[in-house]
């Protein structure tokens, strides 16, 4: 089996090994494939290791060999997963691995929302608290989480765990999921449509996968009834939010802050209308990137792999 890997870097920059998947066949591992390169790298390929590379249906069907895909993540939007079925191909994920390391972020992102921990680091560092003539100061409003209701959109692995540390934080959980979904064991949460739970929470956070009827669903007409004092966080996917609708929220005042580690085109675009936008937070898509979280991908791959070429495939995405 010829097994080819489009895009590992981000996976494996060099700080670990893919001897277990190099060892299930003829390996080859390209760091960046540019969409034109795609065809002829895979060409040859039985077995498919994809990130964020896109396998169109135009470009899947001139991969004769291919039978198996297996993506370096848990999100498939960059696969054309019925295209790929249609021609017998199966599509796994990784649909657990970064669940604790992504809960982290939101709550790091948050903290700094609420805290301005490095506003105040910097000022401290510039001489501004020396200069100070009380034992304490501070630049801006530090908000408790406690007693704060926490919305998250999207009740699946990443939204229950929110969940659990919310509540350890004090904080009332709000909740919308199409599908009823089930409550961790010491959880209260208060179910809400869309409308309600964005004009009742003081955090909102996505944990909500992409489909083609929720592109832009964070718009002008959702973000307006929201809190003035409410944050907004966005760990999921870009395109879930009309970026400019939500630039125009915080520069107008509707919210007072958002952050996000995810934009509707990656690596982030000069032009993109959140980099000037007011009290807005923006990491470089790393929720999930912990060497922990990428070891344990690393691993699941290698199962999923090892369970498809014994005929028995695990974490299919398109039976």
């Amino acid at each position: 089996m010829n097994i080819v890997v489009l895009d590992g870097h981000t996976l494996n920059p060099g700080d670990h090994s893919w001897d277990g998947v190099a060892a299930l066949g003829d390996f080859t591992v390209y760091d960046r494939t540019s969409p034109v390169s795609i065809i002829e790298r895979a060409r040859e390929a039985d077995i498919l290791l994809v990130n964020k590379a896109p396998l169109t249906a135009e470009i899947i069907a001139q991969l004769p060999r291919l039978r198996f895909i297996s993506l370096l993540a848990t999100g498939y939007d960059n696969v054309d997963v019925a295209a790929a079925g249609q021609r017998g191909i199966l599509v796994s994920n990784v649909p657990e691995y970064a669940t604790d390391a992504v809960v982290q972020h939101i709550f790091a992102l948050l903290l700094e929302l609420t805290n301005r921990v490095a506003l105040h680091d910097a000022a401290v560092k510039a001489g501004e608290w020396t200069a100070a003539i009380d034992f304490s100061f501070w630049k801006t409003s530090i908000f408790e989480l406690a007693g704060m209701k926490m919305g998250i959109v999207g009740f699946g692995r990443i939204g229950s765990r929110v969940a659990q540390v919310a509540t350890a934080f004090g904080m009332e959980i709000l909740a919308y999921n199409p599908r009823p979904k089930e409550v961790p064991a010491g959880i209260r949460v208060a179910w809400k449509d869309l409308a309600g739970l964005f004009a009742e929470a003081d955090v909102i956070t996505l944990a909500t996968r992409q489909t083609d009827a929720n592109v832009g669903f964070v718009n002008r007409e959702l973000l307006a009834v929201m809190k003035k004092s409410a944050f907004f966080i966005n760990t999921a996917r870009g395109t879930l939010v009309n970026e400019r609708d939500l630039a125009d929220a915080l520069n107008s005042g509707t919210l007072a802050g958002a952050a996000v580690d995810v934009v509707s085109r990656e690596p982030i675009r000069s032009g993109n209308p959140l980099l000037t936008a007011r009290n807005c937070l923006i990491t470089p898509h790393i929720a999930w990137a912990s060497f922990a979280a990428r070891k344990r991908l690393m691993e699941q791959t290698v199962r999923n792999v090892e369970a498809f070429l014994r005929g028995n495939p695990v974490n299919v995405v398109n039976p």
